[in-house]
């Protein structure tokens, strides 16, 4: 299974380069992450939030594979536990298809980007940087697959 992350934003702050590396070299060959950064429109007085989340949106759907499955990281999303998510990853490995997790920006993912999406799922009620939201993302994947190995890591 590819997994595949694609996020707008790129000149990370190293502690967010640091963190999602740190967590991608913990998780196995059959679960690498990929990430793939679209770069953040410019924002200013002329482009309204809607304007910049189609442009950005444009860019990430041109990035998706079309055979993905595809998780769009959204505030009004689904709600998962950790366990929760520790048994969607492994419904996930067993269906042998590749996904793809959106990442938006400042003004989240556009409408096209949401359309396209098999499950939208919400991180956390808060309000989160979009470069946290790869850090998190990235130690909730690493969490879920050290609960399907009976790993240490997480405790209940």
């Amino acid at each position: 299974m590819r997994i595949t992350i694609v996020a707008v934003g790129s000149k990370m702050p190293s502690w967010i380069e640091q963190g999602v590396t740190e967590y991608g070299k913990r998780m196995p060959p059959e679960l690498k992450l990929r990430w793939r950064e679209v770069p953040m429109e410019r924002r200013g007085k002329t482009a309204s939030a809607a304007q910049l989340r189609v442009r950005e949106g444009e860019r990430i759907l041109r990035l998706l594979p079309a055979s993905d499955r595809v998780i769009a990281l959204e505030v009004e999303g689904q709600r998962l536990t950790t366990a929760r998510l520790a048994q969607q990853l492994t419904n996930w490995q067993m269906s042998g298809d590749n996904y793809s997790f959106l990442i938006g920006g400042p003004d989240g993912l556009s409408a096209e980007c949401l359309e396209r999406a098999h499950l939208r799922w919400s991180l956390s009620d808060l309000t989160l940087p979009h470069p946290l939201v790869r850090v998190l993302l990235a130690e909730q994947l690493y969490r879920a697959w050290t609960i399907t190995i009976n790993h240490p890591y997480h405790r209940d």
